[in-house]
Formats: C-alpha cells, structure tokens, sequence
C-alpha cells in the first residue's frame, strides 16, 4: 500500500508539520508492507506563486495565521473547492472592504482567482505519484486547500482513498466535514497515530464495515450514509506518542524560494493537554478540543529526541508545541540540555506565575522565546478568565523576562462577560511605566468565542445566540446548522468594555510598543543602597538612589507582589524598622507608583525594574524574527494561546 501525506496550504512553511511527521512515522513502523511520504504542497505553492505575482513571505503569514479570524486564508481557497474563480467575490468584497487595506484585499481576490490551476496542478501530481491512499491535514486555514485538493484528486482518480483530520476535524467538526464532502472518503478525528494506521490495516485487509466501526472516533460511510463512531473515551497514553519524521521538509525547503524567507524550526512535543486547563478551564480558551488530560513524556524520552532531531537535521532552533511546559522538565529534561553544549533556540508556553530561577532554567536551556498566556495586567478581568494569575504576577513575569533574557509573545484579550471601565483605568494609566518590558505583540483584541471554550459550552457565562462567524458563510455552500457543526470561531454579542475604552487602552498599548526599544529601567543593588536608572518616554528622572534603609529593605520585598499590610508586617519585624507605621509603607508606595517604579492593581505592588544586567543586549527581538510582519500589515488578532494549537494527529 502506498500512502501519501499532503500538506497543503497554509501550512507555515518555517515548519514541518509535526501532524504528518507523525503519522509517516506511524505508517512506516506500524502498518506491514506500507510505504509513505509527505508532499510539501505549501513549499510547492510558495514557488509556484512568486512565479505569477509578487508575493512576500510576509504574505504568507498574513494568510496562514495573522488573517485567521477574518478567515482569509480559507475563502482564498474555496474558489478551488468550488471549481468557479468567482465564488462569492462580491459577498467577500462587501464584508472585507473596510476591514482590509485597499492592496489586501486586491492581493486575496487575485489569489483567489488564479488558486484553482495551482490545486489542480497538485492534485495531477499526487495522482501521477498513484498512491494508494492520501492523508491530508487541516488546522488553522488550511480547511479549504485541503478539501479542494480531495475533491480534484478523487474527480482524476476515483479509486484513490482521500482521508482528513487534524484541529479542524476534532469532535462534531470532523463528523460535518465528512457529512457534507463526499470527496473525503475518511476522517479521522482526535489522535492518528493509533486511528490513521488502523484504517489503513482494514483497507489493506479488506475488514469491510465491521471493522471500520470498531476504530473510535473514525467517520466512514456504510451503504452511502455517514456513520460517525464515537470519539475515543480518552487520550493516548504519552509512550504511544511517537516522534515525528521530518525526511524530505529540510531538502524541499532548500530547494524552495521560500529558503530565502525563513530560518526552518523543527517542531518538537513533550506533552499534550494543559494541566491548568484540568482544573480551571480558561473560559475563552479552545485550544486540546476533545482531550484536555495533561500528559507528558518521560524526561528521557523528550530529551532524546530533542537530541536526536537537532542531529539528525542540523537545526537548533525548535518550536515545542505544548499547550503548556509540564514543570517536572524544569529539574530533569531542560538541565541535560544545558549540560549538552547545543546552542537551542526554544519557544515554549508557560504559564505566567513562574519565578526568576525557574525563567532563568529555561533561558540557560536556549527556551529564550516564551508565551505565558498574560492576556491582561488586572486581576479582576483575569479571574473573569479563570487564569489562576494576578495583575501584578502577570506585570512580574515581564520583569523578569527581561532580567533572564527572555523574549515574551503575549496578548492583551477584552470583552469579558462582567468587566468593566473601572478594572482598565488604572492599568491604562500605568502602562508608560512598563515601556521597558514586552508589550504585547498587538493592540488588544476583542475575544473571539471558540468551539470548545467554556464559553461556546456555558451559555450561562454570558454568551447565548452563538453563530458562525461571518466569513464561514461566504467561504462555505452550506447551510447555516451544518456550518455551525464545521466553525471553530462564533459570532457573539459583544461584552464588556466600550469601544471609547478600548481606544485608550489600544492608545496607551501603541505608545507602548513605538517607545519600547528606546525605553530603560533598572535597578543595581549595592548592598547598603539601591541605584536605579530610568529613560522612558513618561518620566523625567533618569537616576534614583534609595539610601534609607526602610526603603531599601521594602523595594527588596517588592520582588514579589505584596500588599502594604503584609509589607508593613514583614519589614517591621526587623528591630531596626520597628517603629515604622502603615502610612510610612503607603508613602514610599504612592511615591513609587508616581515614578514609575512599582506596578500596583488591585490592592497589590510589585516592583518593575529589572536588575541591571544589559538589557539592551538581551532585547534580542525574537518575536519579531519568528514571525515577522511590516507595521503597515497589522494582524487581524494576534496568535495567542487562544487559537486552535497544531494538532499532533491527522490534522
């Protein structure tokens, strides 16, 4: 039996799909008398494209993830999907005229009217290379180049079997793809490794719909009708997660225009789930779909194959693509790699209450690109969210980020059910203070209402008459109920704060990011004093000593969020502070606040000057470096923590 795993469009083309470095791994070791191999229809169309037009890899991130929420990248493709170069241009052209700057959306039609010859051009080359079976996965926009690819491969050669999975198939997504595409013979919702193998075992044997039936989460089709079976009742267990097997993306790539755009990661899995997540599901999030359960590799496990990897292919940088760090790797997994001499470059999700020794861990071990979900610097607002974090916790992990030289990817998220004005006043107004730390890598986002999320699930959390979003309905011929079964993202009465809100955040948030390369604050401590050094764009002082012991000793506790109450009790138990008051301690604190030097909310201080340690030198930028995009091009909403993760099965 021959496989072929195709990765179509918009895949990021930095990155091998772990999904289908997986599953040939798993076709190779598991299915007898098997072959497979992936087809880079990404890296195909990358070349293929900047042949007829002008086109950018900043291009390409904008449609394979910046536009995700408007859906750009999938209506490019649905006039492949629907055979007709014109489908529904006026409807897209009307709904994105004042959303889309005048050349994006000349840029979207033009590749929407030419993408039909490039999907059948690559559905002509998967039936030339007769394979036996084609796998192809969808997350992020990557659903309609992956169905239009079906439906052209199966119009050339009926007898090839085509089977879909991945984020966009998971649960009653899955079980619409398969209802409402005939093309799509299969769909494997959940994890592959142990679905996808067992299907091609039945093909290859001829089981018939018995054995079909018995596979969980499949959807086939018995007597011409779609049968969904059940989802499975848990999760893989992590020693049944295989290691992917990137052969032919690096050779594709240096053979590719597309070499000259981007430096390549390797995609690399210790866990899945999110063990936050098991206990207090963030409300807005919908990210591990069907299976929340944390679970993770043996340390030993996920540290060879991060050896194995970087040698095998010769890259060090890698992205980890864990929802979240499982925190046992902080004392087994991220030392050896420390103690290994490879110069890794890491991105990984944390979570935002970690320490400085244990950001300074991550950092020895090359994990310098982090994204701890901070979403907001007000307690209220984060316990809307169920975050499990504070305001000043969240303010305290920029700080030192920027002490360990950490380079933090974060989002500012509003429209809660129940915020309010009065819980984004006061940070508005702190936010010159904090121009030295990382802002966010764009201006606030209204949340978006995701499959999967408490709030898609819990009407009673404050969001009822959910509907797709409105880019589904002119991507899709379909039926407004079948397209709920398909969407990931809903349309919902807006909630929470205002728009003349938003407007001072987002102001105060741009400032922000025009004055942050320039900005400077830091603290050296001198044993009996403490030297700080300020230049930021809000505040004249540019030195400040603290020679008063009291003070000297407060600024000390101020490493961690306190409130003057458990200040004042720590400081005076020293003999020397005894006679120290509470408004002594709230006199520093408003005179601190003033300068700039402590972040208050809630009823809680915490200092933000890093130790002086070169920022300037550790401001290594790498956001901008993984994923650059010109000031001109604004995302539509930032990739945050929120969004559908890459799913490590058939996508």
């Amino acid at each position: 039996m021959r496989v072929l795993l195709l990765n179509m469009p918009w895949s990021p083309i930095d990155l091998p799909s772990l999904a289908l470095g997986i599953l040939k791994r798993s076709v190779d070791e598991r299915v007898a008398g098997a072959t497979c191999e992936v087809l880079h229809a990404n890296l195909e169309f990358t070349d293929w494209i900047t042949e007829r037009t002008e086109f950018s890899a900043e291009d390409y991130e904008y449609y394979a993830l910046s536009s995700y929420f408007l859906g750009c990248g999938d209506w490019v493709f649905s006039s492949a999907l629907y055979d007709d170069p014109r489908w529904m241009v006026d409807e897209f052209t009307e709904a994105m005229s004042g959303r889309l700057r005048p050349p994006r959306l000349r840029m979207t039609r033009e590749l929407h009217a030419v993408v039909p010859e490039f999907v059948e051009l690559i559905a002509r080359r998967v039936v030339d290379l007769a394979p036996d079976v084609v796998g192809m996965t969808s997350t992020f926009q990557q659903n309609t180049a992956a169905l239009a690819a079906a439906r052209h491969i199966k119009r050339l050669d009926p007898r090839i079997v085509t089977v879909m999975g991945g984020a966009n198939c998971d649960a009653e997504q899955g079980e619409a793809v398969h209802r409402n595409f005939p093309f799509v013979d299969f769909v494997v919702r959940g994890e592959g490794e142990d679905a996808f193998p067992r299907l091609l075992q039945t093909l290859g044997d001829g089981s018939g719909p018995g054995a079909m039936a018995a596979i969980p989460g499949l959807c086939h089709r018995a007597d011409g009708t779609a049968v969904a079976n059940p989802m499975p009742t848990g999760p893989l267990p992590p020693a049944a997660i295989l290691p992917p097997d990137y052969s032919g993306y690096f050779e594709r790539l240096a053979a590719s225009v597309a070499r000259n755009w981007v430096e390549p990661k390797l995609v690399v899995e210790g866990a899945r789930g999110c063990w936050w997540g098991e206990k207090h599901h963030c409300t807005f999030c919908g990210l591990n779909g069907s299976f929340m359960q944390f679970r993770s590799k043996s340390p030993d496990t996920f540290y060879q194959e991060i050896m194995d990897l970087a040698e095998r292919h010769r890259v060090l940088d890698m992205y980890v693509v864990d929802n979240i760090l499982d925190m046992r790797y902080l004392s087994t997994v991220l030392p050896r790699i420390i103690d290994s001499g490879y110069d890794l470059r890491m991105h990984i999700e944390i979570k935002a209450n970690m320490r400085r020794p244990q950001l300074q861990i991550l950092a020895d071990a090359g994990l310098i690109y982090v994204q701890p979900g901070i979403e907001s610097l007000n307690s209220r607002v984060l316990d809307l969210m169920d975050k499990g974090v504070s305001g000043c916790q969240n303010v305290r992990m920029l700080r030192d980020a920027a002490e360990t030289g950490l380079s933090v990817s974060w989002n500012y998220l509003h429209g809660f059910p129940g915020e309010t004005a009065a819980d984004y006043d006061p940070v508005i107004r702190q936010l010159p203070a904090l121009e030295h730390l990382n802002p966010p890598v764009d201006l606030s986002a209204r949340i978006a209402i995701e499959r999967f999320s408490p709030y898609f699930n819990r009407p009673e959390l404050g969001f009822t008459g959910l509907r797709p979003e409105e880019h589904y309905l002119f991507t899709y011929d379909l039926p407004e109920d079948e397209l709920h079964d398909m969407a990931y993202v809903f349309q919902a009465p807006e909630r929470g704060i205002g728009e003349e809100t938003v407007t001072r955040l987002n102001d105060a948030i741009a400032a922000w990011k025009k004055h942050h390369t320039d900005a400077r604050l830091t603290h050296t401590d001198l044993g009996d004093e403490l030297l700080l050094v300020s230049r930021r764009q809000g505040f004249e002082w540019r030195t400040m000593r603290l020679t008063d012991p009291f003070a000297v000793a407060l600024f000390r506790l101020l490493d961690q969020p306190h409130s003057p109450t458990a200040l004042h009790r720590k400081a005076t138990a020293a003999p020397a502070f005894a006679d120290r008051t509470p408004q002594d301690v709230r006199t520093l604190l408003d005179e601190w606040t003033a300068l700039g030097v402590t972040f208050t909310d809630v009823g809680q201080y915490v200092h933000i000057a890093p130790a002086a340690v070169n920022q300037d030198l550790l401001r290594l930028d790498y956001m901008n470096h993984l994923h650059g995009r010109p000031a001109s091009e604004p995302s539509t909403r930032p990739l945050t923590a929120d969004r559908p993760a890459p799913a490590p099965a058939l996508p």
